[in-house]
């Protein structure tokens, strides 16, 4: 298997595992009717903005995607499509940001409306990349050439994201340990959520 596939698998599961622990965690807040820890919140956020939304999906759209238009004129309404989702991608989390804000600020009046925020992200990047995987990733398998492996290795490879695996950055190792150390158990190290 390719390089550039095998690390876009890679984070595509490590941003699958965030985000349904993003879910577990509220749920089990909702359920104990307790409020969330902010800080975490915001830092599983940031790591989903700054990793997949700035650096996965710029990757494939200036990168991957360019190569399959120019290799074959197959899923050409597919790639634009997901080209759109990376787009609204990036306001998607925008919003979601803003409404934990207005979480933490305004309190329990907010809950509802972030966490379907929340929903709807988690639902929408989840579809997201299982149409990556199901089309786009064996289309390029069958028609991108070794030139094009090559450069797309060389790019994806310096992507360094801890979750999916790799040795992060410095600054991202310092991002990685606060989410892992801040988030209750069993999902992170932190303190279970209270009963």
């Amino acid at each position: 298997m390719q390089e550039t596939i095998q690390i876009i698998r890679n984070e595509h599961a490590a941003l699958s595992a965030m985000l349904r622990s993003i879910r577990m965690l509220l749920a089990e807040h909702r359920r104990k009717g307790s409020l969330p820890d902010f800080a975490a919140l915001r830092a599983m956020l940031f790591y989903v903005d700054e990793f997949p939304e700035k650096r996965h999906h710029r990757k494939e759209s200036e990168l991957l995607f360019p190569k399959l238009r120019a290799r074959t004129p197959i899923s050409r309404e597919l790639l634009d499509r997901l080209d759109d989702d990376h787009d609204r991608g990036e306001r998607k989390i925008r919003n979601v940001e803003h409404a934990l804000l207005a979480f933490e600020i305004m309190g329990e009046s907010r809950r509802e409306a972030f966490e379907a925020a929340m929903e709807r992200y988690v639902d929408f990047y989840l579809a997201h990349m299982a149409l990556e995987e199901r089309e786009i990733l064996p289309l390029a398998m069958r028609v991108l050439t070794h030139d094009d492996w090559d450069e797309l290795d060389a790019a994806f490879s310096t992507n360094r994201d801890a979750l999916a695996g790799a040795e992060p950055e410095e600054a991202y190792r310092q991002l990685f340990s606060r989410i892992v150390n801040q988030v209750p158990a069993p999902i992170g190290l932190g303190p279970e959520v209270p009963a």
